[in-house]
This record gives structure tokens, sequence and C-alpha cells, in this order.
């Protein structure tokens, strides 16, 4: 009979933190929305488009003129995963139309 009772017990000792840490990553992932994917972050690219495109341009030119090098392997890598996406594309088209 006690062993029953001290399993009760811890039964919903677990249940009342099962609960506290539910609200607890419920307020985190609140707060975490404010720092990802916000509407402030869509506006403040669309009010500083230009702004944002011209840092992009002298960041290329910068890297072009210090480091041709690490330019050549950014542009080999977006090749690759190009490809690499266009041939998924390619394959799921030809999946549908057997379908």
């Amino acid at each position: 009979m006690e062993e029953i009772d001290i399993i009760k017990k811890e039964v919903e000792e677990f249940k009342k933190k099962n609960i506290e840490l539910k609200k607890k990553n419920i307020e985190l992932e609140e707060r975490l929305k404010k720092y990802t994917n916000g509407d402030n972050h869509k506006r403040y690219y669309e009010k500083n488009k230009e702004k944002v495109m011209e840092l992009g341009a002298n960041y290329l030119q910068k890297l072009k003129e210090e480091n041709p090098e690490k330019l050549k392997e950014y542009r080999r890598t977006y090749y690759l995963k190009k490809k690499e996406k266009d041939e998924q594309d390619k394959s799921e088209n030809i999946n549908i139309k057997l379908i």
C-alpha cells in the first residue's frame, strides 16, 4: 500500500513538472519569435533594400580583391547546389508524370 502511495506521489510530481516545463517551453518559443523571421525583419529589408544590396556588392568586391579563391569556392558550391536542386526537380516531375 505504501509503495502505491509513493508511486502516485511521484507520478503527480512528474505531471506538475511536465506542466511547468510545457509552460516554460511556450514562453521561450514566444520570445524566440521576436528574433526569427518576424515582420520587422521583412520590413527592414524592404525599407533598406538598396543599402543591403550595396553592402553585398561591396563585400563581393572586397572578396574579389582580397581572396579570389574563396569567391571561386562560393560560386562552385552555389553551382553544385543549384545543379542538385534541378536534378531533384526533374526527378519529381518525372514521378508526377508517371502517376
